[in-house]
């Protein structure tokens, strides 16, 4: 009795309780939700579509980290940086003085294309920088030390970034073409939330192309699969990996500007959390695979926007909407345990592991 006793892992026992426990309260918050029904039909429409606007913004962002994790197999935790640099500067020498001449209002569609131009401009510097000083020469080194480095870049840019313009929130300015909703299917959706879903559609499918059907994107692949082989392949692996970072602080600086027109709010400190966001939606889809950060960040802006009202409006937790991050690296937690390669990740072998 004793040895079998000593046998039982009573920390995987505490372990499989806590799921279990976590499963049973979101399963118990729906019922009740659904039963008591306190939101009409139009409030759950405006929730999920709220949803996959904000989680189009998290695969964007989240396409950075997956592809120099898929590249280096390190964790740029200096993404967020590139996301915020490229349209606080953009905001500033940029739109603010288009807004204030009118021009802005006269041609919106030329003048957003210009912001976005160069916020990409801005945000592809700062990452080829970046690369170039802090990743490059620590290529060879283990694997903590390029992580440590990723961190300290992060807050470097960050605080040069309040250096340069100032610790005070930057407002981006509206136009009125992108003001107000349109009604499709009979639902009320509005205008950038409309922006926001079809550029993030057709950004995530020319990159996905680009990667797989072009020669550009066949050699980041194959840097991506063995570097060695690929040099020895006549590719130039350094260039790729530039390539690779380029790509992604695009993505960044596009999710940058429809950021900016959803929220209007621009700040040195507002890449932290959507960057942190988007690493939880690169994981939860499966790091390395650019459909499962596309999957990833839509699944946790619906959660992040549908969970608290469904799972904890039923168990009498007040204001649940405050706790919109507890649902979503909840989510994140649930799927690591039971799928720990992600949603669209692929196991690696036991010799690999």
């Amino acid at each position: 009795m004793q040895e079998r006793i000593k046998q039982i892992d009573f920390l995987g026992l505490i372990l499989w309780v806590f799921r279990t426990a976590i499963i049973v309260a979101m399963l118990w918050g729906t019922i009740a939700t659904v039963m008591d029904n306190p939101y009409s039909a139009k409030a759950w429409t405006d929730t999920i579509v709220a949803g996959i606007a904000q989680g189009s913004l998290y695969a964007l962002i989240a396409i950075g980290y997956t592809l120099v994790y898929g590249v280096l197999f390190m964790i740029n935790f200096a993404h967020g940086e590139f996301f915020m640099s490229g349209i606080m500067t953009a905001t500033i020498f940029i739109a603010q003085p288009m807004s204030a001449s009118g021009y802005l209002d006269r041609h919106p569609i030329i003048g957003l294309l210009i912001i976005a131009v160069v916020t990409m401009l801005v945000s592809i510097g700062i990452a080829i920088l970046t690369e170039r000083v802090a990743y490059r020469p620590l290529r060879g080194a283990p694997r903590l030390v390029p992580l440590i480095t990723a961190i300290g870049a992060s807050f470097f840019w960050q605080y040069f970034f309040q250096g340069l313009y100032g610790s005070e929130v930057k407002p981006f300015p509206q136009t009125d073409i992108l003001t107000g909703k349109i009604n499709i299917g009979g639902v009320e959706i509005l205008k950038t939330q409309v922006i926001v879903i079809i550029v993030t559609v057709l950004m995530l499918i020319g990159l996905y192309f680009f990667v797989v059907k072009t020669k550009t994107g066949k050699s980041i692949r194959a840097a991506a699969e063995n570097k060695d082989v690929a040099r020895l392949m006549g590719i130039d692996v350094d260039r790729a990996i530039t390539l690779t970072f380029t790509m992604g602080a695009a993505m960044a600086g596009i999710a940058g500007v429809l950021y900016a027109l959803v929220f209007r709010q621009i700040h040195f400190f507002m890449g932290f959390f959507p960057g942190i966001k988007a690493f939880t939606a690169a994981v939860l889809g499966g790091i390395g695979s650019i459909p499962g950060a596309a999957l990833g960040g839509l699944f946790l802006g619906i959660f992040e926007s549908v969970g608290p009202g469904l799972f904890l409006e039923g168990l009498g937790v007040p204001s649940p909407h405050q706790l919109k991050d507890v649902i979503a690296f909840t989510m994140l937690v649930l799927v690591l345990i039971f799928r720990p390669q992600g949603i669209l990740g692929e196991a690696l072998a036991e010799e690999k592991a």
